[in-house]
Formats: structure tokens, C-alpha cells, sequence
């Protein structure tokens, strides 16, 4: 790879990713800009709504959560997320542009313009829109009705100290989609549900925010980190901790067994890593540990579908 391409990689991809292996160069400016080189995104807003899912098959006694479902969670979480970052990109390309992580994205670098980045997000949302036509009208209307909070989200870090909980409000989302999907309505397991996902957000997302947060103070931008300095540890033990007691009384509500919960514990560890080895002033470690709440979602999703298998059988 030349000096030139390198200079192309935002620095929070990595350079192994499909995208600089495989893509054409002149393709890396678009794919940058969904964040295709960097996936972790789409897994973070997969899991809540494959966690409902899973949820509604343990509260319906079915042994699988419906695949038709996780499918479409999993074509709609890329393309909204995909939607989503152009957006929070032309709406941050003049704050992007002084931020080290940010600063070549390829609308704060221009390597995109404005009309034609908004051109893909439109496209995307249209794919989105055709995914979500698939489910029934109560999640239809639910779907829609997120897009206010979505809209919201990129101007939050200008005027308060929580973003991170308006993007949990909008990336949990999905925890009372695949309930409503399946049932047609909401109940309290998927309302509890989605508090946990909220204050999951909340956390993990300080954890990437500390990545930013001297650049942030410089230009007068806000965020959970800022907020929370040296005490981020205890602040991220409550988020945590929430998230853990709320799953398993989503759990309880939805009728789950000894799976589920070993399952829970399992991801309390996973949560509890992450807080002991978390070093603030460490770009690179907070984004291993922001990135390793994938795994956090994936084992909280295997013990809800093992839970839902073994109680059918």
C-alpha cells in the first residue's frame, strides 16, 4: 500500500479491512462513508433487535427466533446505519475537519460533496424504507417514528453533556422492533428491553467518545466523557450495571430460564473486563474495548436464542 493510500485510511479502520484489500481505490471515499471498513456500527445496532427477536420467541414458546425477521434486522441495520453516518456527516463535516479521528473523513476532507453524499443517503433510506414495509403496520409506524430522534441525534453534542443518551434513545431502537414485529404491539419485557440497550449505548459510546474528547473540548463540542473525566469508571459501572439488571428482568417478564441467565452472566464479565482494563487516556484501548461490546451483544443474544430452544424442547 502506498504513502498515499495509507494517507486515505481513516484512523480508527483497519488497514486488513475488505475495503483496502479488495475495493477499487476510487470506491473507498463512498465505502468510508458508511463505515463499511469499519463494521462494529451495524453489529451494535443488530444486536437489540436481534435480542428482541429472540425475546419474543422465549415469550411466545417457540425454539427459534423468526429468521425472516433477523434478516431483515440485519439488511435494515446496514443500510439505516449506513443513512445514518452520511447524515451525522454533512451535518458535523465543519467539526469533523478539526478533529484528528475525523479529519479525512470523506466529507470533511471533500473528497465527497455535500449533494452527492446526500444523493447515497436518500438512496439508502429507500432501501430501508423497503425493508421495513416487509414487517406489520404497528412496526411499520413504530420504524417511522424513530427517524425524529435520529434526526436530532448529530446536534446534540453542541448544546448538552449527553449525546450519548440521545444516541442510545435511536441506536436501541430495535430492542422494541423485534417484539413488535412479532406480536404486533409492545409490552413491558420489550420496554425493559430497551432501557437496558439505552444504558448499554450509553456506556460504550463514552468509551469511544474518550477517544475525541481533547479535540471535542477545543472546539466546544460535549459528550459523556467530558462530563464524566476521571470518574468515567463508576459512572460506566451504573450504565453497565443497569444494562445487566434490565436484560435480566426483560428476561424474567419474557418467561426466560437457567440459559438466559447464564448467558447474562457470562456478558456481566465481558461488561466488567471492560471497565477494569479501560485506560481513558488510551485512544487505542478505548477503542478495544468499545469494539468488544460486539461480543458483549453476541452472547447476550446466544443465551436468549439458547434459552428459547432448550424451553421448547
Amino acid at each position: 500500500m502506498t504513502g498515499a493510500q495509507q494517507h486515505s485510511i481513516t484512523p480508527d479502520a483497519k488497514p486488513t479491512s475488505w475495503v483496502y484489500r479488495f475495493a477499487p481505490q476510487s470506491a473507498w471515499p463512498y465505502l468510508q462513508l458508511i463505515r463499511a471498513d469499519r463494521p462494529i456500527g451495524v453489529w451494535l445496532l443488530i444486536w437489540p433487535c436481534w435480542w428482541s427477536s429472540a425475546l419474543a420467541a422465549i415469550a411466545m414458546g417457540k425454539p427459534l427466533p423468526d429468521l425472516w425477521h433477523l434478516a431483515l434486522f440485519a439488511i435494515g441495520a446496514f443500510v439505516m446505519r449506513s443513512a445514518g453516518c452520511i447524515y451525522n456527516d454533512i451535518a458535523d463535516r465543519h467539526y469533523d475537519a478539526k478533529v484528528a479521528r475525523t479529519r479525512n473523513r470523506p466529507i470533511a476532507s471533500r473528497r465527497i460533496s455535500v449533494p452527492a453524499a446526500a444523493l447515497f443517503m436518500v438512496a439508502l433510506s429507500f432501501c430501508g424504507l423497503a425493508v421495513l414495509v416487509q414487517f406489520n403496520a404497528f412496526s411499520i409506524w413504530l420504524g417511522i417514528a424513530s427517524l425524529g430522534i435520529v434526526a436530532i441525534y448529530p446536534f446534540m453534542k453542541r448544546i448538552t453533556h449527553w449525546p450519548q443518551a440521545v444516541l442510545g434513545l435511536a441506536f436501541s431502537w430495535g430492542a422494541l422492533m423485534g417484539w413488535a414485529a412479532a406480536f404486533g404491539r409492545l409490552d413491558w419485557p420489550a420496554f425493559a428491553l430497551y432501557a437496558a440497550a439505552v444504558a448499554w449505548t450509553i456506556g460504550y459510546d463514552t468509551i469511544y467518545a474518550h477517544q475525541d474528547k481533547e479535540d471535542d473540548a477545543l472546539i466546544g463540542l460535549k459528550s459523556t466523557a467530558l462530563r464524566f473525566g476521571e470518574r468515567t469508571k463508576p459512572w460506566l459501572s451504573g450504565f453497565y450495571g443497569a444494562t445487566i439488571v434490565l436484560l435480566g428482568l426483560a428476561g424474567f417478564l419474557a418467561g426466560a430460564g437457567p440459559v438466559f441467565f447464564i448467558g447474562l452472566a457470562c456478558a456481566s464479565a465481558k461488561a466488567l473486563w471492560q471497565i477494569r482494563t479501560l485506560d481513558i487516556h488510551n485512544a487505542e484501548n478505548c477503542l478495544v474495548r468499545f469494539r468488544s461490546n460486539h461480543g458483549f451483544g453476541a452472547i447476550v443474544f446466544a443465551g436468549l436464542a439458547g434459552d428459547a430452544l432448550t424451553n421448547a424442547l
